[in-house]
């Protein structure tokens, strides 16, 4: 495996709570200011020429602050007057405390605020804290910063926020190589029983009827492909015995949006994959386009009576191939360590968090959530007990044998 996070100190796990250093003379021509929901504007105008994640897009942020009604907050951090960094957080209610995150909740994976790549090797530890202090001015309501699964780096350029305490988060994300195009992969990648596989799908979908790979191209396209992703996961979500994160009606409304808007632009950077099976969607992902990575942001099957060829499995096939084609360098599973990306992946990517309180309140959730996580880490790396766990989540659900394993995302 290719270590993707050797920079990434792993041992640190105290909660980013320690006071800021004292100010060096040149950080005195740095500014930090935070705003409520007018300063998306700002956002969106920095994003323009902006570093960023796709859940930190301008279209993510905007499509879901205006779709959910979202509590938003903008923090900027400023060089002479410069936007370096910029934070568009959501404020969210977790029981008696108030948390800030990023726009989406834990659908927003792989993230990496917006930034300025050239003024990012001046920022450290003192001046990101000066961000947080500027939301507590502007937002003394918030308990604590919650910034989950952050990418150790994006295109090569390290993430900012790593010069703060953090830890690793409990999932690791998986990506494949796509160097030297889809045959030199196939080649390091078990390439005959992946094409002897294809070819034998190939076959029992024709005897069904016709099959072909969609691309949503229209708005009805995208409706299409996601009243059928949607249908799906309510269908495993509930084998799994787990709440259905896209049972909201809002979150279904975002993505709508999202994938929808990107249309309109020359390269979309969201995009829907189905393969049609004798007028019927067997499978469904979505993606999204970061730079010269083609990242997997979910994908689902139907548990029909052709969920037994992989449907899902093959779409990946046809996905991969088409990355490669196009000129990508990596194709991006996201978060999840699951047996059907371990078919391909040659990429691990530690992405780590970091909990920021602003008040007391926000200490003692900051302690619960990184004893969570380390619970989390520990069952998930220990496959005994994770098989146990997800056993006696179907038991709870009333589902005696385990579901296909190629939409966990």
């Amino acid at each position: 495996m290719v270590d993707a996070t050797a920079s990434f100190d792993g041992n640190r796990v105290a909660a980013n709570e320690a006071s800021a250093r004292p100010m060096r003379a040149d950080q005195d021509r740095w500014t930090a200011a935070a705003s409520g929901g007018a300063g998306l504007a700002d956002y969106i105008q920095f994003c323009a020429s902006a570093l960023f994640a796709p859940a930190q897009s301008a279209s993510w942020v905007n499509s879901w602050a205006a779709v959910t009604g979202a509590d938003m907050v903008v923090a900027t951090l400023s060089r002479d007057g410069r936007p370096a960094l910029s934070l568009a957080l959501e404020v969210v209610r977790r029981g008696p405390f108030k948390v800030a995150r990023f726009a989406g909740g834990r659908h927003a994976n792989g993230n990496f605020a917006a930034a300025d790549p050239r003024l990012l090797p001046a920022i450290d530890s003192p001046v990101i804290h000066s961000m947080f202090e500027a939301i507590a001015r502007k937002r003394p309501d918030i308990d604590l910063i919650s910034l989950e699964r952050l990418l150790p780096d994006l295109d090569g350029v390290a993430n900012p926020l790593a010069a703060l305490s953090g830890f690793p988060s409990p999932n690791l994300a998986l990506a494949v190589d796509l160097d030297g195009g889809f045959d030199a992969l196939l080649s390091r990648a078990s390439g005959k029983r992946k094409r002897k596989k294809h070819r034998s799908q190939t076959r029992k979908f024709e005897a069904v009827g016709a099959f072909r790979r969609i691309e949503a191209r229209t708005r009805e396209e995208v409706d299409r492909l996601l009243d059928a992703f949607f249908e799906m996961k309510e269908v495993r979500f509930a084998k799994m015995g787990i709440a259905n994160v896209f049972g909201d009606r809002q979150v279904r409304d975002f993505f709508r949006a999202l994938f929808a808007d990107a249309l309109a632009e020359e390269k979309p950077p969201f995009l829907l994959h189905g393969l049609d099976v004798a007028g019927k969607l067997r499978a469904v992902t979505g993606s999204s386009r970061s730079g010269k990575r083609l990242i997997c942001e979910f994908g689902a099957i139907a548990e029909d009576d052709l969920s037994f060829t992989s449907p899902g499995d093959f779409l990946f096939f046809d996905n991969i191939q088409q990355a490669c084609e196009l000129g990508f360098d990596v194709y991006d599973f996201s978060v999840g360590d699951e047996p059907y990306k371990r078919l391909w992946c040659d990429i691990e990517v530690q992405h780590f968090e970091v909990l920021a309180p602003l008040t007391l309140k926000g200490r003692v959730l900051a302690t619960g959530l990184r004893q969570g996580a380390r619970a989390k880490a520990f069952i998930k790396s220990n496959p005994t007990i994770w098989k146990l766990t997800k056993m006696l989540r179907r038991k709870a659900a009333g589902q005696a044998a385990p579901a296909p394993a190629e939409d966990d995302n």
